[in-house]
Order: structure tokens, then C-alpha cells, then sequence
């Protein structure tokens, strides 16, 4: 591939950015088209297994900086490759690695194989519609037509796939977490998320107004308190919102006495059913650090299955 791309007098690709947020990705994708050309590859097929969902994009500028993954990294240098061919000609193309692939050179270590559609970007509106949607918190779905070779934004679909001959990928909002709890283990869970990328905001009892407007489909609400009646108003608005994920600290037994709280309230058994307690995907836990590990990862499980 590298001989190739010498022979046509084409920039050697090179890694510009290590991140699979589709923000970022396409964010590089509007800098670059402003720079000058650019592609954007998008996994399109898997055959076996892979370490990427369908949707997942690799953006590649003319100057040979590349952003994005579509495998665990073993083939995106060859992609890049191949994107600076096709805007080079000028045209699409479509790129098999691994399993059936004419690159017996280029294997991927789980054995399976990928399918990668590149599209030489002609225009970037779509991509700056799919940027506003997510900084509004909006989900958002393009379509690649491939009659036309071009992308339009359509409503979200459950998840990326064909349909018919166009391939539409879907773009959710960041998990955004709030958390509520002036214990270490709150600040530690805090630290954490935002390690991982997650958009955090800590909430006290002060804060129900503006707990209320933080909260989305995309929200996880975090009760870290050791005391029922600390968590009890921000839990009710929880339960009254679309979170996709409610956790509270404490006990088996706290938590029998939190639901009978509930019930009092004039809350149903449904409602009280949304809540993860106790909270995390493993316990009990005897420090803060193990704490939030598990409370992280179970919320990534959580959204997982909610938004496969």
C-alpha cells in the first residue's frame, strides 16, 4: 500500500488524533474540509467478529492525517491509504479487509472481516448538522446514498445499517452523568467519569430546578448519600425523568426501606423498579475507587443495551 501511494505521489497516511468519539471525528472532518480535501471511511459490513460497531468512521484529510477507528487499529493506516486513492480519482469507493479480502497481507486478529465504504467528501453540511444536533443533546441519523455519493441528515434509526442500497449511522448525545453525594465516594465516582469522557455535573438538594433540565435519554443519575433523606427530592425527580439509568448507594435492607419511602410517595412499584440499588455491577465494595469502577461500569452496560 505505501509503495502505491509513492508511485501516485501521495502523502504517507499519519495517525493526527486517538479518539473514537464521533465528535471528535467529525470535527476533524470540518477542519480538514476547510484545509482542504478529505474522506470519510465508515464501516459498513462485518463478516465474523469485529472490535468496532457498524456506523464507525475513519476521517482522512488530503494531507494524509487520518482521525477515527473502524478495527482495533490493525487496519487503519490501510484505510487511510485507500481514502487518499479515492479522493486522488476523485470517486467512491468500497474496501474489504480481513475475510475476504484481496490484502492477504492485512489480517485481523479476530479472524473476521470488515467492509469499508469511502466517500470523498463534496460538501459538509451534513456533518455540521450532526455536530449541532449532539451539542444540543439531539440524536441524529445520515444517510450515505449511493446513487448520489453524498450524505443527508435523516431522524435516528435504532442502529446503523443498510437500507435498501444507502447506509444510514446514527449519532447519540455523550453519556452525561449527574451526581449527587458530598462523600468521597461521590468525588471519586466524579473524577472518574470524567476520566472516561462522560459530561458530569454534581447536583445538591438546592439544585432540583436545574436537575430537572439536566436530565435527558442520555443522562445516568447517580445517588451517592448515606442518608434516605438527603437523596429523597433528587430521587423523585430522577423517577419522573427519561434517565436511562438511576443508581443509589446503600444496602439490600436501605434499599427495601427506600422503595416503602416511595410507595408512600405515591410512587409505583415500575418506577421504583428503574432504580439500580445497590448500585454498581459488583459489591458489596469497601472503598471509594472500587465504588466507582463499579457504578461506571454498570452504567456502560446500561447504555449499551438500551442504545445497541
Amino acid at each position: 500500500m505505501t509503495n502505491l501511494l509513492a508511485s501516485v505521489s501521495l502523502p504517507i497516511p499519519e495517525r493526527a488524533l486517538a479518539s473514537d468519539d464521533p465528535a471528535d471525528i467529525l470535527t476533524f472532518a470540518v477542519k480538514a474540509f476547510a484545509q482542504g480535501g478529505v474522506a470519510i471511511a465508515t464501516l459498513v459490513d462485518i463478516r465474523g467478529g469485529a472490535a468496532r460497531a457498524l456506523g464507525s468512521h475513519v476521517v482522512v484529510a488530503a494531507d494524509g492525517r487520518f482521525c477515527g477507528y473502524v478495527s482495533g487499529g490493525c487496519v487503519e493506516a490501510a484505510v487511510a491509504a485507500e481514502a487518499l486513492l479515492a479522493m486522488d480519482e476523485g470517486r467512491d469507493r468500497t474496501v474489504k479487509f480481513g475475510a475476504g479480502s484481496p490484502f492477504i497481507d492485512i489480517v485481523l486478529p479476530c479472524g473476521g472481516g470488515i467492509t469499508i465504504l469511502i466517500h470523498v467528501l463534496r460538501e459538509i453540511t451534513g456533518i455540521v448538522d450532526v455536530l449541532d444536533a449532539l451539542k444540543q443533546r439531539r440524536a441524529i441519523g445520515l444517510r450515505y446514498g449511493s446513487t448520489t455519493q453524498s450524505l443527508d441528515t435523516v431522524k435516528p434509526v435504532t442502529r446503523a445499517g443498510w437500507e435498501g442500497s444507502d447506509f444510514v449511522t446514527v449519532y447519540r448525545p455523550a453519556t452525561r452523568v449527574v451526581l449527587s453525594g458530598q462523600t468521597v465516594e461521590a468525588q471519586t465516582t466524579a473524577r472518574m467519569a470524567q476520566t472516561a469522557g462522560y459530561d458530569v455535573m454534581m447536583r445538591g438538594h438546592g439544585d432540583v430546578v436545574r436537575l430537572s433540565n439536566d436530565i435527558d435519554p442520555y443522562t445516568a443519575v447517580i445517588l451517592l448519600h448515606h442518608d434516605l433523606d438527603q437523596e429523597e427530592t433528587l430521587l423523585g425527580v430522577a423517577l419522573r425523568s427519561s434517565a436511562f439509568y438511576i443508581g443509589a448507594l446503600g444496602s439490600t435492607r436501605t434499599h427495601r426501606r427506600r422503595i416503602e419511602r416511595l410507595q408512600n410517595m405515591g410512587f409505583s412499584e415500575t418506577d421504583s423498579s428503574r432504580i439500580k440499588a445497590p448500585i454498581g455491577v459488583f459489591g458489596p465494595t469497601r472503598d471509594a475507587s472500587s465504588l466507582a469502577l463499579s457504578v461506571l461500569a454498570d452504567i456502560a452496560a446500561t447504555r449499551l443495551m438500551v442504545y445497541a
